[in-house]
């Protein structure tokens, strides 16, 4: 999905149904992190497919480390930012490791379902996961659009438990 926030969707979600184990913003940038590769594809004007090497398994296995790595250096930085979200969580390594891996994987899964030029088994020149069919990829653009509106109302609920929870803490 070259260009499109779809991958925000089940990303938001996920991250805030598994809050207490995943490091949440890790878990955003890593869901969107590899279509860096289609962007500078279309932008440059490469002879290279939209969905090369970092769309395998291998090649975003590249990318878990290297994120991983960033995020555990920006990771307080980011504190402000999430206090304003009210997505105030303690972090780890090990919470960003998982985080990066996670996200990157679904991605590389939901994009070898959709684009015919996903090789998730790097070198291997096969796609077990694309959908051939007249409605090829529908159901992910679904999927990942549903994701969208139901992280939304996770994170409406989440707002409202913090505040009921603080509530509850004041009043005793």
């Amino acid at each position: 999905m070259p260009l499109t926030p779809f991958h925000l969707g089940p990303a938001l979600l996920l991250g805030l149904i598994f809050f207490r184990y995943l490091d949440f913003p890790t878990f955003l940038v890593a869901n969107v992190i590899i279509d860096i590769e289609p962007i500078l594809v279309v932008l440059l004007n490469l002879n290279y497919p939209l969905h090369g090497f970092f769309h395998s398994l291998l090649g975003g296995t590249i990318i878990v480390f290297l994120l991983a790595w960033f995020m555990n250096k920006i990771r307080g930085t980011l504190s402000p930012f999430l206090m304003f979200f009210k997505l105030e969580q303690k972090s780890s390594f090990g919470k960003i490791l998982l985080s990066s891996i996670s996200g990157i994987y679904i991605h590389i899964l939901l994009d070898s379902r959709i684009h015919a030029d996903t090789r998730p088994f790097w070198p291997f020149d096969f796609n077990p996961f694309l959908d051939r069919s007249v409605l090829a990829g529908l159901d992910v653009y679904i999927l990942c659009a549903l994701g969208f509106i139901g992280g939304i109302i996770a994170y409406a609920v989440k707002i409202a438990l913090t505040r009921r929870n603080k509530k509850v803490k004041q009043n005793k």
